[in-house]
């Protein structure tokens, strides 16, 4: 019989439970700073080795399975990963996770 508890604890080195993921859910960012975007760069499709949306919420549900219930999305700058709304609306569905938070760049 299926359940939605936990099967283990994620925990640390020093035997405190995660219960938090932080996803990098692409490398772009728009400030164009010549760190992340050098001269001539032209690489502004989306790879096709970054994970789906189907990926990442398989991941997130097997992460939730083992205790996580906090998901910090990230990035270079999330913002620019399209259709990120959608994403947001199905990890938020995604049983045992109860928080879905994004981190965004912010300028000094």
């Amino acid at each position: 019989m299926a359940t939605d508890r936990p099967c283990a604890q994620l925990a640390d080195r020093f035997g405190r439970q995660v219960d938090y993921l932080r996803l990098s859910v692409t490398d772009r960012c728009d400030l164009r700073c010549s760190y992340c975007m050098p001269k001539g760069y032209c690489g502004f499709k989306e790879p096709a080795d970054w994970l789906s949306f189907d990926e990442i919420e398989r991941l997130i549900r097997v992460f939730g399975k083992l205790g996580v219930r906090r998901v910090r999305i990230t990035g270079g700058e999330p913002l620019l990963r399209r259709n990120l709304p959608q994403l947001v609306a199905r990890l938020r569905s995604v049983a045992g996770i109860e928080e879905v938070s994004l981190s965004r760049m912010a300028l000094t």
